[in-house]
């Protein structure tokens, strides 16, 4: 760990609940809570009054992560006319609306007209872990309530299509935020398992052992729905219930062609996986396309490590031209399909850099100010949305919470961020708890 670091970086790319992968959560779950019969008696006659309703803009989201805290200055928001100490090692690029991006940004220069990017963005929390909650939920961390992250909210109120999983991390889950907090596990995400990028790519459990046929397959299922059956009339918990909904999905996925296909890379051209990169921000890119194509409804992208305590040139240099040339073709890529205005693509991390460039050479955490980038699904096009100030020290326009951030994402995939859901029978929570739509930003 770094001397000025006050997060825990053994814990920055893991989960200390392990990977939630399609099948293992229903089995983990059973080690849960089992609700008193009184709760869930009170929950069933609970009445919470109805919300407005929303027709969705979007009809999927990728949420592509940048972990550590991307540094503002070398990315989104360049200060091209600080000084050196403050603008960073890097020449920022002028992109096709003459705003300026990072200087290792040329090929998302080109394609500014067709994204929008928000300066603005703050919040209080310097540690990774509750950086990380913070842009994972639109909640900051509460030592009594395990917040449900977006995917898991979306995964809750619209559930899955074509068979396939509604709520997909590539390639794992990099952190609890990413879980599905006080709602059932089945609502957590299916994590791959393994990269999109290496050679011989295979997602876990995604299909049947060779040795079982499909008669064997159908018989398995039937057994096992006979054993659930006499543990559900025996018990009712959380942990059954996922497991239910789990195995149910996890046979729908194996079965479905159309579902497993795709999951397969291999799939697409040659041409256009050399355009994305071979490498792991092209191919964890790529898939996510593939995967909303088919009918996820969100795909969580993890990619890189960007807390650059030190050295951030050659850091840089060594991560932002993939995720440049990748992130630039995945936006191309989605409106040459007609996919654009109904796939919102959102970029962020869980905070900034500080403004001035340290005694070696890199920028420590700062939640202050930093940036997120939109695109698509009803956002704006070619668009700045708030500003930091001369040094990008502090926000001086329309500064931007988590929960104002979580709010608009809502609104434009259909759900109303005001609706109330029911913590453990008894205490009705709000998707959002305040914030505001950036209306601003909207299309």
């Amino acid at each position: 760990m770094h001397r000025l670091c006050s997060g825990h970086h053994a814990n920055l790319f893991t989960t200390a609940q392990g990977r939630r992968d399609f099948l293992q959560v229903g089995a983990m779950a059973g080690l849960g809570l089992t609700l008193p019969h009184l709760l869930k008696l009170q929950a069933a006659q609970m009445n919470l009054p109805p919300v407005e309703t929303y027709k969705p803009v979007a009809t999927s989201i990728i949420h592509i992560y940048l972990p550590g805290g991307i540094a503002q200055h070398e990315s989104w928001d360049p200060k091209p006319f600080a000084a050196p100490d403050y603008r960073g090692p890097f020449s920022p690029v002028k992109g096709v609306t003459g705003e300026y991006v990072g200087g290792q940004f040329a090929n998302i220069a080109k394609i500014l007209d067709k994204i929008s990017i928000i300066r603005s963005v703050t919040h209080g929390e310097a540690a990774h872990e509750r950086g990380t909650h913070n842009m994972f939920t639109g909640y900051r961390p509460s030592p009594a309530i395990k917040f449900p992250s977006f995917g898991t909210i979306i995964s809750h109120e619209q559930g899955p299509r074509n068979n396939l999983p509604p709520y997909i991390a590539i390639p794992n889950i990099i952190a609890p935020d990413q879980g599905s907090g006080y709602l059932s596990s089945a609502f957590g995400p299916f994590a791959l398992g393994s990269d999109p990028a290496d050679k011989n790519f295979t997602v876990r459990d995604l299909a049947a052992p060779k040795d079982i046929d499909d008669r064997r397959f159908e018989r398995r299922r039937s057994l096992l729905a006979a054993v659930d059956e006499h543990f559900r009339s025996h018990e009712k918990s959380d942990g059954l219930t996922a497991m239910d909904s789990f195995y149910d999905a996890a046979y729908n996925l194996i079965s479905s062609t159309q579902a497993r296909e795709a999951f397969n890379l291999n799939a697409e051209p040659d041409k256009l996986r050399d355009e994305y990169g071979r490498n792991a921000a092209g191919q964890r890119f790529l898939l996510a396309r593939r995967l909303v194509e088919a009918g996820t409804r969100m795909v969580s992208v993890n990619y890189g490590s960007w807390d650059h305590h030190s050295n951030i040139k050659g850091s840089f240099e060594s991560q932002a031209p993939q995720f440049d040339v990748a992130f630039a073709r995945l936006i191309k890529d989605l409106d040459e399909r007609g996919m654009l205005d109904t796939t919102l693509v959102l970029v962020s991390s869980e905070f900034g850099r500080t403004p001035k460039i340290n005694s070696t050479n890199g920028r420590d955490h700062y939640p202050r100010v930093f940036s997120v980038a939109m695109a698509g699904g009803g956002v704006k096009k070619g668009f700045v949305y708030g500003k930091s100030d001369a040094l990008g020290a502090e926000p001086e326009e329309n500064p931007v919470g988590p929960e104002d951030l979580a709010r608009t994402m809502y609104r434009l995939l259909g759900i109303n961020a005001s609706k109330r859901l029911v913590l453990e029978g008894v205490r009705p929570i709000d998707i959002v708890n305040g914030g505001r739509l950036l209306t601003e930003l909207i299309a």
